[in-house]
């Protein structure tokens, strides 16, 4: 037999009780692992502390360090990014108009896929430098195989009733991609951005680490081959900010583009 919830429960349900668990796990991580340092229990040179940390970031937003290389990696992996799913989506969604194109790429797509695009670090690096584009080459190479897939995977799962009942009614091929392929398939290639937006950020990164002189990438870098753990931290953390930040910008477009989307597969029933 149901009850009626708690006033606790119901508290603990709602978007403020969810933000306070949250916030309460974060503070509690961060006093433990600080009081484990003060104990002898972690290696504060191996591990670094809660309040090191701190310290390195104060430091670095006093020198503005924090912004500008936060600000680089940014640029380089929204840049990436923006181009990446353009090519990618517009690869994909155009092996559509041929079953047979599809089916004569889909194994060297699967192929390159396959690859870690990390890998290809020091032949992009190398082909083109060590300056901006060259980031930005390694996103876009990260980006556009997993919008490619996205996109034509979106194509294949689209309504074929639908694309019969507009093919009986006279449309053409080119009317039934627009009128049904290309709306069908948007919401799978918006909701795929967040994925690929933190692939972006990792090609960037990967990128700043093998020849930069600015970037979180090249921060962590440096500060890791001095042995200074409270600053690869800050640059770690940094990446963990703009991730979430960018994650849930893609969660507030896809709730704006597509609203009767916003609740499908997020409601449970509460027994």
């Amino acid at each position: 037999m149901n009850s009626k919830p708690s006033l606790l429960s119901s508290w603990l349900n709602s978007g403020t009780g969810k933000s306070f668990i949250q916030l309460l796990s974060v503070v509690l991580f961060f006093a433990a692992w600080q009081l484990g340092a003060e104990l002898g229990f972690i290696s504060e040179f191996l591990v670094g502390t809660p309040a090191g940390i701190w310290k390195c970031f104060v430091a670095s937003v006093l020198n503005y360090y924090i912004f500008i290389d936060t600000g680089y990696t940014l640029w380089e992996a929204l840049l990436g990014f923006v181009i990446g799913t353009i090519i990618g989506t517009a690869l994909g969604l155009s092996l559509w108009y041929s079953k047979w194109a599809a089916q004569i790429t889909e194994p060297f797509i699967v192929a390159i896929n396959s690859v870690p695009k990390i890998a290809l670090a020091p032949i992009i690096l190398l082909w083109f430098g060590t300056g901006l584009g060259a980031k930005v080459v390694l996103v876009v190479s990260m980006t556009a195989i997993i919008a490619l897939i996205a996109a034509h995977q979106a194509t294949k799962d689209a309504d074929k009733d639908l694309q019969s009942l507009l093919f009986s009614m006279g449309g053409n091929k080119h009317q039934i991609f627009f009128e049904v392929i290309a709306p069908s398939s948007m919401p799978v290639i918006v909701s795929n951005f967040r994925i690929n937006v933190g692939f972006g950020l990792v090609g960037a990164v990967v990128g700043e680490f093998i020849s930069s002189k600015a970037g979180l990438g090249h921060m962590i870098y440096n500060a890791s081959s001095l042995y200074e753990l409270n600053s690869v931290w800050v640059g770690l953390f940094m990446l963990m900010i703009v991730g979430f930040f960018l994650y849930h910008a893609i969660d507030a477009l896809e709730k704006w583009m597509f609203p009767w989307r916003s609740d499908n597969g997020r409601t449970q029933i509460r027994m």
